[in-house]
């Protein structure tokens, strides 16, 4: 990961931003856990560490929230009021249209209804850069779901449109539609099968970004969590099977040659991951969550992994076999790519 910085793809190819981005989800979850300064340092501590001229890439939701709420977007309003200076600096992209935080719901008066309450939500300091649609509705064909989006960027809600958890058929047809940004989608040593391969592919050939979110599986490939009693109290991963009793003793076998190599390596294992994800393409963009002040470490040092580590992570992240759903249980709680 020597680069440092990235293009964005679709509208946005002219605009420069950190080769790493910044997920802000876990500044809303659990609730009340940092004070606005905490938050505000740790995003500053981000956008400072990046080469002049590259924006800070900030992800957030209309439900990051303990209550599914938009109390992460309200948070970027008290930031963007209280250090105006930054807003050209970033790169918001926000996702929305879902009904709590499970069911997506891109009809028209659906995706109308998200922006509009985005919009109020982030205040007047900040537009949205991008919008994205944080889970395909089955209900709803692609076309449709982008002639809406279409419409909303056109009226000046957004500047680019992108998508999330989507899959390679379904980012072609909304790219023939509107040319798109960016895709969202898991990709990690612990989640890279045949699907985030071909969707990788397919935005490399359409010239779309790919931002690649829990690069170091919610903290899980670091070693942070080795029994399901380390998980914090109200920490959202109690609910994840992949961290229960039964599957957990089984998926920490991915952990420990990470933890060698990085050792070895002389970086840290949220490092070592994150160039990894990083060095999957030029336009995949790492997109780690962070709520520490040290957010901008990932994004200060130049990692470039050797051939030979690449084949040696590649291997290991073939033969992961996770066990467990990648999040809550059910058709919408697995947030199965559409």
């Amino acid at each position: 990961m020597v680069n440092r910085v990235a293009k964005l793809g679709g509208t946005a190819s002219e605009i420069t931003v950190g080769r790493v981005s910044h997920g802000l989800m876990l500044m809303c979850i659990p609730l009340g856990r940092l004070s606005d300064e905490e938050c505000f340092e740790c995003i500053k501590a981000g956008i400072d560490a990046l080469p002049a001229g590259a924006k800070a890439f900030l992800n957030s939701g209309e439900f990051y929230s303990a209550t599914g709420g938009t109390e992460n977007l309200e948070l970027l309003s008290r930031f963007y009021a209280k250090y105006p200076e930054y807003a050209d600096k970033t790169f918001l992209s926000v996702k929305g249209a879902m009904v709590g935080a499970q069911v997506p719901d891109c009809s028209a008066d659906g995706l109308r209804k998200s922006v509009e309450n985005i919009t109020e939500a982030l205040g007047p300091h900040k537009k949205m850069d991008l919008f994205q649609p944080a889970r395909m509705d089955p209900k709803v064909t692609p076309e449709d779901m982008m002639l809406g989006l279409v419409a909303l960027l056109r009226e000046g809600y957004f500047s680019h449109i992108g998508l999330s958890e989507c899959n390679a058929t379904t980012l072609r047809r909304a790219h023939a539609v509107h040319p798109i940004t960016a895709a969202e989608i898991e990709v990690s040593l612990r989640a890279y099968d045949q699907q985030q391969k071909d969707i990788i592919a397919t935005a490399a050939e359409l010239g779309v970004s790919v931002v690649a979110y829990s690069p170091i599986g919610h903290g899980f490939l670091t070693g942070s969590i080795t029994t399901q009693a380390e998980v914090p109290k109200g920490d959202f991963r109690a609910h994840l099977t992949r961290f229960n009793e039964e599957n957990l003793p089984h998926n920490l076998r991915i952990v420990a040659p990470i933890l060698a190599l990085a050792q070895k390596k002389g970086v840290t294992p949220a490092q070592l991951c994150i160039a990894w994800v990083a060095a999957l393409g030029p336009h995949v963009i790492p997109l780690p969550g962070s709520s520490e002040q040290d957010a901008g470490e990932p994004r200060r040092r130049d990692i470039e992994l050797s051939g030979e580590e690449m084949t040696e992570l590649n291997t290991l992240a073939a033969g992961a076999d996770i066990k467990g759903d990648r999040y809550w249980g059910g058709p919408e709680g697995q947030f199965l790519f559409g």
